[in-house]
């Protein structure tokens, strides 16, 4: 289920160290983590949980905080992508068990090019830095150095000042809205068009069929139709979609799909934007001539 930036690091990771990546499978179309198999994957040797907190193709919403307890219980660390769940939603970050957390700016209307990375004290004073430079440092010997606390002896050379500006007033501004506001609008706006979408012949949706335990990003697949035509016809009559595999290739091969088209809805949607995402993908179907 994750997105390849929580895949392609591990993966490096165990090239360095000789560690070995396991994985949670998905139960189908339904978009849920199999967790029968969780007792066998978490164990003594096991020292890093990662797990996206949503799917960015599913619209999933993980039992984070489950899981983060049977991690904690053999010893290892949870560290959770709230990419798709922080902009959307209130977060308790320890509510969720989490060890560390990241998202990033440019979902939550915010500059491209950075983001958050929160974890606990603790953790953060125990580990090394992993980049030298300037700022990073307490006091520098010609022969060894000493480190700032932090978060800043990981934060070496000039920082990006403009976007860590922009992001600080994305954070304000939707801080000012309420995540609570905009998980309502989200939930009404996901609600019609679940409705909307099975109620058309030939599509099929990827992950939870009800609003419940999902968010309101939707992929789907219609019949007789590539995800790549479909969104080519969306955008002809103005509507902005995705088409591929969302980096999420070994979910679209799990699920034995070549690739899907994903609708995403945020605080500026309507339901008249959903209406005409619909009437979008019925005009698709009469194009290729598969309705």
């Amino acid at each position: 289920m994750e997105h390849h930036s929580n895949i392609v690091p591990w993966q490096l990771l165990c090239e360095r160290t000789g560690a070995t990546l396991r994985w949670f499978t998905v139960t189908g179309w339904d978009g849920q983590l199999d967790l029968a198999a969780a007792g066998e994957l978490i164990g003594e040797r096991t020292k890093l949980v990662a797990l996206v907190h949503q799917s960015n193709v599913l619209g999933t919403i993980n039992p984070v905080r489950q899981i983060a307890d049977a991690a904690h219980a053999v010893g290892a660390l949870m560290l959770v992508d709230a990419a798709q769940s922080v902009p959307h939603m209130p977060v308790n970050v320890a509510g969720l068990g989490a060890d560390f957390l990241g998202f990033t700016g440019h979902k939550l209307c915010g500059p491209t090019g950075i983001g958050v990375l929160w974890g606990r004290r603790e953790l953060l004073d125990e580990m090394p830095p992993f980049l030298g430079g300037g700022e990073m440092i307490e006091t520098v010997w010609m022969e060894r150095s000493t480190f700032a606390p932090p978060p800043h002896k990981f934060e070496a050379g000039t920082m990006p000042i403009a976007q860590a500006a922009g992001l600080a007033a994305a954070i304000d501004y939707l801080g000012e809205i309420g995540l609570d506001a905009v998980h309502a609008h989200e939930q009404r706006l996901l609600g019609h068009a679940l409705a909307q979408l099975a109620a058309i012949d030939g599509v099929r949706i990827l992950g939870p069929a009800a609003p419940a335990g999902r968010g309101a990003a939707i992929s789907f697949e219609v019949d007789g139709v590539h995800p790549h035509d479909v969104s080519q016809v969306l955008d002809e009559h103005g509507i902005a979609v995705r088409a591929g595999h969302h980096c999420a290739w070994p979910l679209h091969r799990a699920l034995g799909v070549q690739a899907s088209t994903r609708a995403s809805f945020y605080l500026y949607n309507t339901l008249d934007e959903v209406d005409a995402l619909a009437e979008g993908i019925r005009q698709a179907q009469r194009f290729f001539q598969v309705a």
